[in-house]
């Protein structure tokens, strides 16, 4: 039993909701200063407006009591756009940024953040990834969803490469590529998890976990390089940034 115990309180406690906004408030605020005042703006106003009409009605008191958590809802929201915002701006252009920005995903998807292809790096470093073409591998109801980034012969190769091998194991499924970037015919890294979420559903959820299987049969897929490539280790998390 003792061990048990101390087995138990050993184990790290996730934290609160209170700890993740907090968490998030802090990462926010030092991307976008601005952030604070932002959500004392959104604050205020539902304040306002919410006593406003129970001053109409004749009950401004009761009204004020139902504001209060109006309102900190919308500054709660206020910091969750403001803070995905920031996020995708320190992303935008670094290395890896299209990995980082597959965390955005929601149920229903089979990715990894680490690349399944690379061309031109010259190390392990993130300073060695500059000028690199990355692949990345997302599977869901759309089918098979290349995500690319990088220099345009490096990538079209690569994205050539991982469709022969997807139709080898996987015959018949569909294969997009989605290229990641501020060009024309180009993704922006902010808008990369609702264009693939917009995608049209052609697969069951059954054929999706099947081919998910096939595809990881594959092996040898990751080449030897840092976990997310992203060289500050960020990520786009919506369920920390919603305080969840």
């Amino acid at each position: 039993m003792a061990r048990n115990k101390k087995t138990e309180s050993d184990t790290p406690k996730k934290p609160g909701r209170l700890a993740q906004v907090r968490q998030v408030f802090t990462a926010a605020r030092k991307a976008d200063p601005t952030i604070p005042w932002w959500m004392l703006l959104a604050f205020v106003a539902v304040l306002a407006v919410g006593t406003g009409i129970g001053v109409l009605v004749g009950h401004w008191i009761y009204a004020l009591v139902l504001s209060i958590p109006m309102a900190m809802l919308a500054a709660t929201l206020v910091l969750s756009r403001r803070a995905e915002r920031a996020a995708y701006a320190s992303l935008a252009g670094q290395p890896g940024a299209a990995g980082a920005a597959l965390g955005a995903l929601r149920r229903g998807w089979f990715y990894s953040q680490e690349p399944v292809a690379i061309d031109g790096a010259r190390g392990t470093r993130p300073e060695d990834m500059i000028g690199a073409a990355f692949v990345y591998r997302a599977i869901g109801r759309p089918g098979v969803v290349l995500v690319a980034e990088g220099p345009d012969a490096r990538r079209t190769k690569l994205i050539a490469q991982e469709r022969k091998k997807i139709e080898r194991v996987a015959p018949g499924v569909p294969v997009s590529a989605i290229v990641v970037g501020d060009g024309a015919d180009q993704v922006p890294v902010r808008k990369l998890s609702g264009k693939m979420t917009r995608m049209k559903p052609v697969l069951t959820k059954e054929e999706v976990s099947a081919v998910n299987k096939r595809l990881k049969s594959l092996g040898g897929m990751r080449p030897p390089i840092p976990a997310g490539v992203d060289p500050q280790r960020q990520r786009v998390d919506r369920k920390a940034m919603r305080g969840r």
